[in-house]
């Protein structure tokens, strides 16, 4: 474990699992963060394959001031593409099945919405560059000595660039645009009031949409665990149908987060008779819904609308629970631009240690930003982001 001498400033260190940490010091540091120490840690227990977690941790006599997690994996390139330079990559792996596959090391998981970076409170803005930079030299040193050379954030939110641009790029990061994140205030008193605020286009579509309630039946469950097989079944066909996917799911994942969360992580089951046709995991604290991950039986799903029936779903429950925010992820942006939400810009800061390497990758970058499909809708709901 990497660590500063005594007495010339913070000790920095890496952990291979957060159950050496203390849970209370950890979420002190993430104190508006959904996804803090036991979702991090229903994370690292759900088997994901390929993933080694790592924990980066900055203390001062024996107190956490600043930490980040992180994981190291094998990167193959086009897992997180679309459109031509997806198939380009695809097309050389056929005849060089080693092309583009890199040991990547990357702040935040890959089961998070941003990269999660937490400061104790103490901490002022002019001292966290410093403190970044020294959890990234710690973060560097482990990963090197574990085979990997390219270093990465996962997405970074727009307010927490300067931070990463005054630590990071110095190093030789770069910042790369990456899929934006939807979100919806909760300023309405009751549903009339939302409906009024969309187009009555959307009004009219939305309303015949949601006929399909009466021969629906909607449960609120703490957990699923008696349909684990199904939604697994809905998770692969969830999957199938995205344009990019990363890490792979497991049932102890999806059975796991809600076990570590209680009271915080829930299932929204919908059914059609008896058949369960979507499975809606939610996170939430004292104001926030965080719409982790919607599954749904492809074909069914889609004729019974069940992608906007879960929408409304959950402003109901925002609306019930008192809370004031949905965050509503990263996918589907024209569907939630239309229904009212807006975005907030993310990027991702990368480098490689090989600095020819690192100047190509640099030098292709806008190849593998965000795909056409998401920029033309966060082009047309220009106005909605942030």
């Amino acid at each position: 474990m990497p660590r500063t001498e005594p007495g010339t400033g913070p000790e920095i260190g890496v952990v291979d699992s957060l159950a050496a940490v203390d849970r209370a010091q950890w979420d002190a540091l993430f104190a508006e963060t959904l996804e803090g120490y036991d979702y991090l840690l229903a994370v690292e227990r759900a088997g994901l394959e390929g993933f080694r977690w790592r924990y980066v941790l900055a203390s001062e006599d024996g107190v956490l001031i600043a930490a980040v997690p992180a994981f190291l994996t094998d990167y193959v390139v086009e897992t997180t593409l679309t459109g031509p330079g997806k198939r380009g990559i695809e097309a050389v792996r056929r005849v060089l099945p080693g092309f583009l596959k890199l040991g990547l090391a990357c702040l935040g998981s890959p089961c998070t919405t941003t990269a999660s970076l937490g400061f104790a409170p103490q901490i002022a803005q002019a001292d966290r560059p410093a403190l970044l930079c020294a959890l990234l030299a710690a973060f560097e040193a482990d990963a090197r000595a574990n085979g990997c050379g390219l270093f990465a954030s996962k997405d970074v939110v727009a307010d927490d660039t300067p931070l990463w641009d005054a630590a990071a790029r110095p190093l030789g990061y770069r910042p790369m645009a990456s899929l934006p994140i939807a979100g919806l205030d909760i300023d309405f008193p009751d549903m009339d009031a939302y409906f009024a605020r969309l187009s009555y286009t959307a009004r009219k579509d939305m309303r015949r949409k949601l006929r399909v309630l009466d021969g629906l039946r909607i449960e609120v469950r703490a957990d699923a665990e008696e349909f684990a097989d199904r939604l697994m079944a809905l998770y692969e066909q969830t999957r199938a149908r995205a344009d990019m996917s990363f890490e792979h799911l497991t049932t102890g994942y999806f059975l796991g987060v809600p076990r570590q969360m209680p009271g915080r992580a829930f299932w929204v089951l919908y059914f059609e008779g008896e058949d369960l046709l979507a499975a809606n995991l939610l996170v939430q604290d004292e104001t926030t819904l965080l719409d982790k991950y919607f599954l749904m039986d492809a074909a069914r799903g889609r004729a019974l609308n069940l992608y906007f029936v879960s929408w409304f779903t959950n402003l109901r429950l925002c609306l019930e629970r008192g809370l004031k925010h949905y965050r509503s992820g990263q996918a589907a942006y024209e569907n939630k631009l239309r229904l009212g939400s807006r975005l907030t810009r993310t990027s991702i800061y990368f480098r490689h240690r090989n600095p020819v390497f690192n100047g190509v990758m640099q030098l292709f970058a806008p190849l593998f930003a965000a795909d056409p499909q998401m920029r033309e809708a966060v082009s047309e709901g220009a106005g909605k982001i942030g």
